[in-house]
């Protein structure tokens, strides 16, 4: 077929047929009715059929352009809507984000930031992963994530941080412990104690451990959990310390008989940041997760 039968082609018929004149669909189409007679008549010729019976009171259908009306409509609405979703895909009102976030994150901001992303961007899809914040700049690396929120002060090679959100780590005792009623102390005074520490190569246990060492002395881990719920009931139950997120643990806090004591050291106010790959601009729909975590 010598002719292509392309998409302004199908508008031109689509329009002829309704309005039933060529002149009609040429002014709602903003075409010359020369051009959109043009069109039509090379479409007749390359397919070798009539697709209107012509006259001085307009056009009027064939049986075969019956036929190309009822589908050109489904191609058009399906071309429209492709339109439209290319144009909020470019706009970042849709598509798909591969979020990883640290146990922080999961506790304190993203329960209230994504029912928000839900209400304000239906059409976006977000996927959510827990995974430790030394672990987040590999999954963005190996293109397994499109976002990370971590525990880092510095960027690794390859890695863009952009500051997300605070929180505050405090010393939680059991209510019955000689610091329970203290108001603020040092991690230095605390070393003494026997800990209640998460897993290995969390970015929290890796700072107490650091900071340990920055006075000289090992850290006492007496035991080591997954959870910051678990950390907080083995406190509980009077078996060691722990340093944990306030907002994170507000709930087992208010549950629980543990009492939180301020630390006096810089390194306890955090910042959680944005984790993105560095030379790659996100996609539309990461763009905006980004804006609204970091409103």
């Amino acid at each position: 077929m010598n002719a292509p039968l392309d998409l302004t082609t199908l508008r031109v018929i689509v329009a002829a047929a309704e309005l039933g004149s060529l002149s009609a669909a040429s002014d709602r189409l903003q075409l010359a009715v020369a051009a959109a007679s043009a069109r039509v008549t090379a479409l007749e010729d390359a397919l070798g059929l009539r697709v209107f019976e012509r006259s001085s009171r307009g056009v009027r259908l064939t049986p075969a352009g019956q036929m190309l009306v009822r589908r050109g409509r489904e191609l058009l609405a399906d071309s429209d809507r492709l339109s439209v979703d290319l144009h909020d895909y470019a706009k970042g009102l849709q598509g798909h984000v591969r979020l990883v976030a640290n146990t922080s994150a999961m506790l304190e901001l993203l329960p209230t930031r994504l029912e928000q992303m839900a209400r304000e961007h239906p059409l976006i899809r977000i996927d959510v992963e827990e995974h430790g914040s030394l672990d987040i700049p590999m999954l963005l690396l190996d293109g397994r994530a499109d976002l990370g929120i971590v525990d880092m002060a510095h960027a690794p090679h390859g890695i863009t941080l952009r500051d997300c959100f605070t929180d505050t780590l405090v010393l939680v005792v059991p209510a019955v412990h000689a610091l329970a009623g203290a108001s603020t102390i040092a991690f230095e005074d605390a070393l003494d104690e026997n800990f209640i520490a998460l897993s290995n190569g969390t970015a929290l246990s890796s700072r107490l451990v650091a900071s340990a060492s920055v006075f000289g002395k090992l850290l006492k881990i007496r035991m080591q959990m997954r959870s910051f719920d678990t950390v907080c009931r083995m406190v509980a139950g009077n078996l060691g310390v722990a340093v944990l997120p306030l907002e994170a643990v507000a709930p087992q806090l208010a549950s629980l008989p543990l009492r939180a004591v301020r630390l006096s050291d810089a390194w306890a106010a955090r910042t959680h940041r944005i984790a993105l790959r560095s030379g790659t601009p996100p996609a539309p729909a990461t763009r905006t997760l980004v804006e609204l975590l970091t409103r």
